[in-house]
């Protein structure tokens, strides 16, 4: 649990972090996701529910396959928070930011005292089961893992310079679904004029504070990844692991029942 983390240090470096979102909580889609050179894997237990012991044993395989885990948690919950960080979550994102004082609450959430208010207990998966304790073990959780949100409602854009601020605060990623939802529209309009500002205005927010903005992205992924880089994104998530699976497969079947008999 002490290698250093790897989407941290990819950003850091000035490069592009690449990665997926996974449904399945799979332990073994976590492994592959790892060992097919992915640098994060967003988990999402938003519109899904894991908390048992499937969480701990897929952070056990990002642990084993070198990549790091995002946990996505509903807000105004510090102890999922703080849950997601003792499981052995390199990075955690918590959903629906509405204003600063949220956002605020995350980092205090994720940092130990004196900035933040995180419990201390190393008898976790991330703490070596007690046996890295003390000093070292919040100076590395403090340095380390990373803290990010989700900006998706017009109501938080308004805020976003203050929010970069934050110290502790990394990065967030853009939900254009939820965006799209709080402009009326009942569904995805992504690529609509009133989303791409916003999207625009975020990275231009996030850039003036040193930290990084992320989107999802659909096929075709080259075209749909130079778009968002260009406008200044700094990782990239590649679909969703079933969503992929169901397309490959559905592909895979159609052509061949074409085939002439």
């Amino acid at each position: 649990m002490e290698r250093v983390n790897r989407f941290r240090k990819v950003l850091e470096e000035g490069k592009i972090a690449v990665g997926t979102c996974l449904d399945s909580y799979s332990a073994a889609a976590v492994e592959v996701a790892g060992y097919s050179g992915l640098d994060f894997c967003r988990i999402d237990n938003e519109y899904s529910w894991r908390r048992d012991e499937g969480m701990e044993n897929m952070m056990r395989a990002a642990a084993l396959s070198g990549i790091t885990p995002m946990i996505r948690v509903e807000k105004g919950d510090p102890y999922l928070v703080s849950k997601a960080f003792q499981a052995g979550a390199g990075a955690i994102l918590v959903s629906d930011i509405a204003n600063y004082e949220e956002a605020l609450a995350v980092v205090k959430a994720s940092k130990f005292a004196p900035r933040g208010h995180r419990g201390m207990s190393s008898f976790s998966f991330s703490g070596g089961w007690g046996t890295r304790g003390g000093e070292n073990f919040a100076d590395w959780s403090d340095t380390q893992l990373m803290v990010g949100i989700m900006v998706e409602n017009e109501q938080v854009v308004s805020d976003l310079d203050k929010i970069f601020a934050i110290e502790g605060l990394d990065y967030c990623l853009f939900g254009p679904s939820d965006y799209s939802m709080s402009l009326g529209f009942r569904s995805t309009k992504k690529n609509h004029p009133k989303v791409q500002e916003a999207i625009k205005r975020t990275v231009e927010a996030a850039a003036k504070h040193k930290k990084a903005v992320g989107i999802g992205i659909g096929q075709p992924w080259e075209e749909e990844a130079k778009k968002y880089i260009d406008m200044g994104c700094r990782f990239i998530e590649i679909g969703h692991e079933l969503g992929i699976l169901n397309a490959v497969l559905s592909s895979a079947a159609s052509g061949i029942r074409a085939l002439k008999r």
